[in-house]
């Protein structure tokens, strides 16, 4: 398998090198026969007739990074003094911290923010609830919750294991979306002590974000906390997912000259993405879509590795009740879609599919089939990784449709909702910019989270699931 070098396993190697001619270019030169890229190269001290140096290196994983300082330590004349994994490194301490929005710097600030002006503020919300959203943080914070049982592709790793990622998701809400958004990270995988917690918690939230919770639990979770709360509930690993999904389809649609309502797909991967995904494409108006997992082909009447939410799919899927391996459900595909783990199509597969096959295999950190081994046999080729181009990133919706959800205060986030957040980020890519390399913008685009926004806010005030304006400056009323 084609390793490519990404930043996600970058690495800052100190060397003392002798100072004398062609020494630099020996390092650098032995840096790129062991598979590294450098990134940058910065002097960093001088010693007797020594130069000190920091190199970055990015590498495809841990074991090219130690062969990389392995070739560095048989260079005479170099002398590996320490070397830095700049992903561990930014981790260190967390990576996201409270602030003040004012500053306290008399005793008059220190009355109105507390003691003793703040007890006219908690009657005012006593006496009209729904003040809350107004006086205190709830009108921009929400919850990211998990129990760490399905973190990225590394599964039931467990509450402390997934608190990085939490991290992450908040930093991404508070960059993209200008959400405040705090990670929820619970001891426990029961079903109902979770619902149990977060309605407890909700008073301070405007709105629950669920993350990383394992199938079919996540289903039960998301759908009893939407019945009971009156905050807006979203789990992204599904709906995030499936949004931006559906949003590289359409513009992959228009690249390949295909219809959404004509093109036959494969969704591997019957977890949180893959369910969701299946129920968003076909109220987009896919109608053949067949499902598969580690059992094989999803069809009625399959009886391993079932559970009541397989079975409704698979009562709604595969009109053609075709059985077998994943390679039988490829046969004529025009689209894969990839949820699952490495390794589960080959390029016979590929070939199998389609004239202009389209692929999407987003399992991260590793997709089910590498760019580099796919070649010119697919038109498109969509992956979840930041180092190849059409990156399937949930962040170019989270971010956007919470912040429309809490400036309209929505109750609820819907179908339609979903679907002008869909719409909107495909029409971020304009006609001129559309290729086989282009079908969705960058994660970096901070156009993309405004434009979502307003189309979220524009479907929740349409559908009736936002609440009216209130503007409260003050507790006095003329």
């Amino acid at each position: 398998m084609i390793k490519t070098p990404s930043p996600s396993y970058s690495i800052i190697i100190r060397l003392e090198i002798v100072s004398k001619p062609g020494m630099l270019g020996k390092v650098t030169s032995m840096i790129g026969r062991a598979g590294g890229d450098i990134g940058a190269v910065d002097i960093v001290g001088f010693k007797k007739n020594m130069t000190i140096r920091d190199i970055i290196v990015s590498v495809a994983d841990v074991p090219m990074g130690q062969k990389v300082v392995e070739e560095l330590k048989q260079i005479r004349g170099a002398n590996v003094l320490q070397v830095t994994d700049r992903t561990f490194m930014i981790h260190q301490g967390g990576k996201i911290e409270i602030k003040n929005k004012i500053s306290l710097n008399s005793r008059e600030d220190l009355s109105m923010v507390y003691t003793p002006g703040v007890a006219r503020v908690c009657m005012a919300i006593h006496e009209n609830r729904e003040r809350v959203h107004d006086l205190t943080i709830k009108k921009n914070t929400i919850a990211v919750v998990t129990d760490g049982t399905a973190v990225l592709g590394l599964g039931d790793i467990g509450p402390e294991a997934a608190m990085p990622v939490m991290e992450g998701k908040s930093m991404l809400f508070k960059e993209f979306g200008g959400v405040d958004a705090f990670p929820i990270c619970l001891r426990t995988k029961d079903p109902k002590q979770i619902v149990t917690v977060i309605k407890s918690i909700s008073p301070g939230f405007g709105g629950i974000n669920l993350e990383d919770i394992s199938a079919p639990r996540c289903f039960e979770i998301e759908r009893r906390l939407r019945n009971e709360l009156d905050i807006p509930v979203f789990h992204d690993d599904q709906h995030g997912t499936a949004v931006v999904i559906l949003a590289g389809l359409v513009n992959a649609l228009k690249v390949v000259n295909k219809r959404l309502e004509d093109i036959r797909v494969v969704v591997c991967g019957l977890g949180a993405a893959g369910i969701a995904s299946i129920r968003l494409l076909s109220s987009a108006g896919v109608k053949q879509i067949i499902g598969s997992d580690r059992s094989g082909i999803l069809y009625k009447g399959r009886k391993e590795n079932m559970n009541p939410i397989k079975v409704l799919i698979a009562e709604n899927t595969n009109p053609e009740r075709i059985r077998g391996p994943i390679s039988k459900a490829l046969k004529g595909a025009d689209l894969f879609i990839g949820l699952s783990q490495p390794g589960v199509i080959q390029l016979s597969d590929i070939k199998k599919m389609a004239k202009h096959p389209i692929i999407f295999a987003m399992a991260n950190p590793d997709p089910e089939i590498r760019p580099e081994e796919v070649g010119r046999l697919a038109r498109i080729i969509v992956t979840g990784r930041s180092d190849y181009p059409n990156q399937i990133n949930n962040v170019l919706c989270f971010p956007g449709l919470f912040r429309g959800v809490l400036d309209c205060q929505a109750r609820e986030i819907n179908d339609p909702m979903l679907f002008a957040a869909a719409d909107a980020i495909a029409q971020m890519v304009t006609e001129e910019e559309l290729s086989e390399d282009y079908i969705i913008p960058g994660v970096l685009n901070k156009r993309v989270p405004e434009r979502v926004a307003q189309a979220v806010r524009e479907a929740a005030i349409q559908t009736g699931v936002a609440k009216p304006e209130h503007s409260y400056t003050a507790l006095y009323r003329l």
